[in-house]
């Protein structure tokens, strides 16, 4: 049952301009991200008009975090000698855990213009958050770039730039962040206080990642760990001081908020950049900064140097 990876990463090329499968893992995340908030509007007392502002809020950050922890923290060796390429998502480049602070700060940066209480919009979250992690591991598994260790497990694969057959473990940590909503779901639904999924959603989500991660192959270090686990042991002890506070609060459950009116259909300038948030992030090719003829070029022939695709040096890909 071993599996020799060797899947084109790339959808369709239009114009010398690549649209790729892991990009298409963002899209489908935003899409999933929005359709929750639809099904959960009345819960949080949102127009519609609302929930495509708390969705451009949200996806803009995920794009902005998940960037900016790859070039500040994993390859700013790379990037400060060259700052022109920082805003060139179309060579790759965005960290898991960037995403997840970067959606936080655009909910928080939401809650601060409209007013609205944060616990129930950061309970309704977590778990499209579950959803849009667990698309972005597939993506990660077709860029083939993430994999585990050495192993003999019938369900190990051989990755396009690896020797031997290896734990998928992004295929693992996919697995867990899908199977993560339903059990949230299950938990919001026999009552809990407002606050308590989004911190179960920190806990879970970061300590069972703890156990996946010791079987993945990491390329750079953090405070003497692999730079993921760091994250997530950081990840986990905000997650639990933030499970302590919200059990030390009210036990009684918030009242649910009364549904607001609708005012009109949503603003038709929401509606065409709820669309180019689904659309700009089909460019991204990976998870890390690559020289996409040189890393690709063996599963898509015919991909070239230019301008958008320039040569990288092989430092930058290890």
């Amino acid at each position: 049952m071993r599996y020799i990876h060797n899947i084109d990463p790339i959808i369709v090329s239009v114009g010398g301009i690549h649209l790729w499968w892991y990009g298409l893992s963002f899209t489908l995340g935003f899409l999933s991200l929005h359709f929750f908030l639809r099904r959960n509007r009345d819960r949080l007392a949102l127009t519609l008009d609302s929930v495509y502002t708390l969705t451009l809020f949200i996806a803009a950050g995920i794009l902005i975090g998940g960037r900016a922890l790859v070039v500040v923290n994993n390859e700013w060796d790379f990037y400060r000698e060259h700052m022109w390429l920082v805003p060139a998502i179309w060579i790759g480049g965005f960290a898991s855990h960037g995403l997840i602070v970067g959606g936080a700060a655009g909910v928080g940066l939401f809650r601060l213009v409209y007013k609205k209480p944060f616990r129930p919009i950061f309970d309704v979250l977590a778990i499209a958050a579950c959803l849009i992690l667990g698309w972005g591991r597939i993506g990660n598994f077709i860029d083939g770039q993430i994999y585990g260790s050495l192993t003999d497990f019938p369900l190990a694969v051989r990755f396009p730039e690896a020797e031997g057959f290896r734990h998928p473990v992004v295929l693992y940590d996919g697995l867990k962040n899908f199977l993560l909503a339903p059990v949230l779901l299950l938990i919001r639904n026999r009552g809990v206080p407002d606050g308590r999924i989004a911190a179960l959603f920190v806990v879970l989500y970061s300590g069972l990642r703890i156990p996946i991660d010791t079987l993945r192959d990491y390329p750079i270090s953090m405070w003497g760990l692999p730079t993921g686990q760091t994250l997530n042991f950081l990840m986990l002890g905000a997650g639990i001081v933030l499970l302590l506070v919200n059990i030390r609060r009210r036990r009684d459950r918030m009242p649910e908020m009364e549904a607001v009116p609708e005012t009109g259909p949503p603003s038709a300038w929401k509606k065409i950049a709820f669309g180019a948030l689904l659309l700009i992030p089909l460019v991204i090719p990976s998870d890390a900064t690559r020289d996409i003829p040189h890393r690709y070029g063996t599963r898509h022939l015919g991909l070239v140097h230019s301008w958008m695709y320039p040569a990288i040096a092989d430092r930058v890909n290890q």
